[in-house]
């Protein structure tokens, strides 16, 4: 398994996978040093991610191989469908895979999410339209939610 570190607008960004796939990807809450030398197995994932940041990317196109069970990985498929800039309740993401009485078990899977971003787990808020729960820190969330809006707060001043 390869590893390596890239600095992001949020932070420290920490990618690991190998030929197979990316098996993760999972914000730092630290400093750390950055790779010098990106495997070639991470390459394609870090210019994507840069892309993201630089607004110049919507949509992922890597090959992902995270570890769950059957249930994580078919809540993480089911995330990869919200679109670029749109979000939906944690109750929506249950009855989109079947099950509204399943809606603790899809925030339990949503928030051990370990690709970062690609699966974007921070499309995912409260009936309410309140921010909630996020591994990265609801600030991050807030941040990726604002990115991706098709809206950009402008300042007065």
């Amino acid at each position: 398994m390869e590893t390596c570190i890239i600095k992001s607008p949020l932070g420290y960004t920490k990618i690991t996978g190998d030929e197979v796939g990316i098996a993760s990807i999972s914000i730092l809450n630290s400093e750390e040093k950055e790779t010098d030398i990106i495997p070639v197995e991470l390459e394609d994932c870090v210019h994507q991610l840069h892309e993201y940041f630089e607004g110049k990317r919507t949509l992922f196109d890597l090959k992902i191989n995270p570890t769950g069970t059957d249930f994580q990985k078919k809540v993480w498929e089911q995330l990869q469908t919200i679109p670029y800039g749109k979000t939906c309740s944690y109750l929506e993401l249950s009855q989109q895979l079947g099950d509204v009485k399943a809606i603790r078990a899809v925030a339990s899977a949503n928030g051990k999410n370990p690709l970062w971003i690609v699966v974007p787990c921070h499309r995912v808020i409260g009936s309410d339209g309140s921010l909630t729960g996020y591994a990265g820190g609801l600030h991050r969330k807030q941040w990726l939610l604002e990115h991706e809006s098709p809206y950009k707060q402008q300042s007065l001043f």
